[in-house]
């Protein structure tokens, strides 16, 4: 956990370990809160009209440093409390891949804010992910 220059708590951690969502969540409440909004990216059995059986994902070396900087970015613009975990490795349908939380005195800051958050994570971290098929193959997204 990492607090940032404005004193707000930013959880910021890429691991290989199942995410634990509530602690994401308690990494950003406050009794100041009025609303707490958590995002989880979960594995889904489909893309593309294609099956998919599992995913696979690998982060650059720099992943972590850059991650951290994202969700501090982002508690630095909105002024409100961030956190986010990533996992990497092998995840199965189902697993929670990204979880993402923000609270705000209102909902519609935490919303906003949290979508925020989670768009510069895939626009900006370099994690890559290689979905595994039903009927065998693989393919790399996002490259």
């Amino acid at each position: 956990m990492n607090v940032n220059a404005n004193g707000l708590v930013s959880l910021a951690i890429i691991t290989d370990a199942v995410i634990d969502e509530s602690a994401i969540r308690r990494a950003v409440e406050s009794p100041a809160s009025g609303a707490v909004v958590v995002f989880s990216g979960v594995v889904r059995n489909h893309d593309g009209g294609e099956s998919v059986r599992s995913l696979e994902y690998q982060a650059h070396p720099e992943a972590q440093n850059i991650f951290a900087e994202c969700c501090a970015s982002v508690a630095a613009e909105t002024g409100l409390a961030v956190a986010a975990v990533h996992r990497v490795g092998h995840l199965e349908i189902g697993d929670v891949a990204l979880s993402a939380a923000v609270s705000a005195a209102h909902r519609r800051e935490a919303f906003d804010a949290c979508e925020l958050l989670v768009e510069r994570i895939k626009l900006t971290v370099p994690i890559w992910k290689r979905q595994k098929r039903e009927d065998g193959t693989t393919e790399w997204v996002g490259l």
